[in-house]
């Protein structure tokens, strides 16, 4: 953990297994006083941008783009066997997402109001090697049970294939300075996340 300085945000990375609840303790955050920011929304506002765009056309084909509009499934389709392009795509995206955080949380040093804590969603926060750039990193965790109770309820198949190209939850888990247990109810994990916001901010 590399802690604010004197007077600043706390900058924190969020991340987790899949249907660990990321997306719930995000949005718990928010509701608790903090400022947030999806990495999967950013990455759809620069998939609609031309550039973007233009460039995954040149390198996978037309068909990822039905209509001039990305379709993701396609690209990942496209991409999930083929470890060459998968690296190219990674190299392309990663830095322009970096980027985009890295102004919108410029932007909160602006505000009148002061958030509690600067809080981004990253599901692949290890395994892009983003961590660096946060103050304190984050897991969310759940019972493999509960995970694949959740995953089943949203119309998800096995977690296996989904998180192929993920670290194993216990390895974020290892790797990140708060662990946020999810096995419980929506209160019980606003509960949790009152008592981490109150240490991160401390």
């Amino acid at each position: 953990m590399n802690g604010p300085r004197a007077g600043r945000i706390p900058f924190v990375g969020l991340t987790g297994g899949i249907a660990a609840g990321k997306s719930e303790a995000l949005a718990a955050l928010e509701r608790l006083g903090a400022a947030t920011l999806s990495a999967d929304a950013v990455v759809h506002e620069l998939l609609d941008g031309e550039e973007l765009r233009d460039a995954l056309v040149d390198r996978l084909g037309a068909s990822v783009a039905p209509g001039g509009k990305i379709d993701r499934d396609a690209v990942a389709a496209a991409v999930f066997e083929r470890p060459g392009d998968r690296e190219w795509l990674e190299r392309v995206m990663w830095p322009r997402v970096g980027e985009r955080i890295a102004a919108w949380r410029a932007a909160l040093d602006g505000r009148d109001s002061r958030p509690a804590a600067a809080v981004v969603e990253v599901p692949l926060l290890f395994e892009s090697g983003m961590e660096a750039a946060f103050d304190a990193t984050v897991a969310v965790v759940a019972d493999e049970s509960v995970r694949q109770t959740r995953a089943a309820a949203r119309g998800h198949a096995g977690l296996e294939s989904r998180a192929s190209r993920q670290l194993a939850q216990a390895e974020k888990a290892k790797r990140a300075d708060f662990v946020v247990e999810n096995d419980g109810d929506l209160d019980d994990l606003r509960r949790t996340l009152a008592r981490l916001l109150a240490k991160i901010g401390g």
